[in-house]
């Protein structure tokens, strides 16, 4: 398990860490824009660094572009910021989605598996989905965890 810099744009709501994660133009900026509009501060866009702290993953600010989102066709602007939270809950921007998805999905963030939702960025529900999918993951306990195979090679490294 290691620290990382990713391609991503991350926001807390009520303290907890929410990593939005798509490709280029997928609308996680957008995403984020929405979220602070709801109250959300922004944590960094375009760029997270993810930091291994003792309960586990934190997203932090990225220097240089702390309190800065793109806004597309605005340009750079500035919003409120908070310098890290936990890590709660990955949404993946999609173009489609399940009507049901199965539960218990989980993307591998440096070694952790953490509770992962699909969201369709644009539609005007978006922001509220990931508000009641956060809401979720805080009401059922669920907290990232160490893989397996990575609390296995801390194992052999001791």
């Amino acid at each position: 398990m290691s620290d990382a810099l990713l391609h991503a744009t991350a926001v807390s709501i009520n303290g907890y860490g929410v990593l939005l994660l798509g490709p280029s133009a997928a609308g996680k900026s957008d995403l984020a824009l929405r979220l602070i509009d709801r109250g959300a501060m922004l944590i960094s866009d375009d760029a997270v660094p993810v930091v291994i702290g003792a309960s586990g993953p934190e997203l932090h600010s990225a220097r240089n572009i702390e309190g800065r989102l793109e806004v597309r066709g605005i340009g750079i602007v500035s919003v409120p910021l908070v310098a890290c939270a936990p890590l709660r809950l990955v949404i993946e921007l999609a173009e489609s989605v399940e009507r049901l998805p199965a539960e218990g999905r989980c993307t591998n963030i440096c070694g952790f598996s953490v509770s992962t939702t699909k969201i369709l960025p644009f539609e005007a529900s978006a922001p509220l989905k990931v508000e009641y999918a956060l809401r979720m993951v805080i009401d059922a306990g669920t907290q990232p965890m160490a893989s397996h195979a990575d609390l296995t090679q801390e194992s052999r490294n001791d």
